[in-house]
């Protein structure tokens, strides 16, 4: 029996005994020698088999589908978070998980990516929409987003917009990672109206998207380097560095460093000046 099965056994055990009888619709009263629900009460009420779940709690090693375990966690009442933990305990896949915190509200993301000026910044989703950028971005990239656009997509800028294809010097690995992360995050939301519609669109515009969308190329996060052409100043180099958000797992936030002492030296001259509001 391996720790991770043995620590499995045993937080079931603690969230089974957690859970009285009158809470699920059994009878109450009487005499148990323990607290909570027995064993197979929870399997019955679970829809799995008594040994099955015996096994589960004794730590052997038994196969355990999402379906199984989530009708598990509903009988048990897990709160997100615990769910989340059995997941992880018995090594499987999940259908869905719910977001387990809410330690960080979107109210703040604007002022946090602002601190990071003078690097550009910006927050999206795993479509790559922008959620939060700041202003040394919008400086920098301020030619990739003129086309007018259903809404401001990181992907969909670079693919259709000319001045984000000439500017940027690696075009030709950058695009293609950045569509194997999106079929990557696609996975966990497959039918998700909002996605289908965006790929359909995108689709319908870019033969190239078509073309990259139907290899099924997946990838990682992957430290990198990104080569531009400013018109203000000549050739930049950028290391990319992406970090995820866990209070919000769809999103995730990417940092633009100078990759070099020149790019530093150059960055400052691609400010815009600042528009005055009468």
């Amino acid at each position: 029996m391996s720790a991770q099965r043995a620590e499995l056994g045993e937080f079931l055990k603690a969230r089974r005994a957690r859970v009285a009888p009158e809470d699920v619709g059994l009878p109450g009263g009487g005499r148990r020698r323990t607290p909570g629900l027995r064993r197979e009460e929870l399997a019955q009420l679970a829809g799995v088999g008594v040994t099955w779940y015996t096994w589960l709690e004794q730590g052997r090693p038994i196969n355990a589908s999402g379906q199984v375990l989530d009708a598990v966690a509903t009988t048990l009442k897990l709160s997100p978070v615990e769910r989340e933990h059995l997941y992880r305990l018995a090594e499987a896949t999940p259908v869905r998980l719910p977001r387990t915190t809410d330690c960080a509200s979107e109210a703040v993301f604007g002022e946090i990516v602002e601190a990071l000026d003078p690097l550009p910044a910006v927050i999206t989703n795993t479509r790559f929409d922008i959620v939060r950028a700041n202003r040394a971005y919008n400086d920098l990239f301020h030619d990739w987003h003129q086309l007018p656009c259903i809404h401001k997509n990181l992907l969909w800028c670079i693919i259709t917009e000319p001045a984000a294809r000439a500017q940027l010097l690696n075009y030709d690995t950058e695009v293609p990672y950045i569509v194997g992360r999106l079929r990557s995050a696609y996975a966990g939301h497959i039918g998700d109206p909002d996605w289908e519609t965006d790929l359909e669109r995108l689709q319908a515009i870019s033969p190239e998207f078509t073309q990259l969308w139907s290899r099924h190329e997946v990838a990682a996060c992957t430290p990198r380097e990104r080569r531009i052409v400013n018109p203000a100043v000549g050739e930049l180099h950028f290391t990319i560095t992406e970090l995820a958000i866990p209070a919000h797992p769809d999103l995730v936030l990417f940092v633009e460093t100078p990759a070099n002492e020149d790019t530093r030296a150059k960055l400052p001259q691609t400010r815009r000046p600042v528009s005055v509001t009468a």
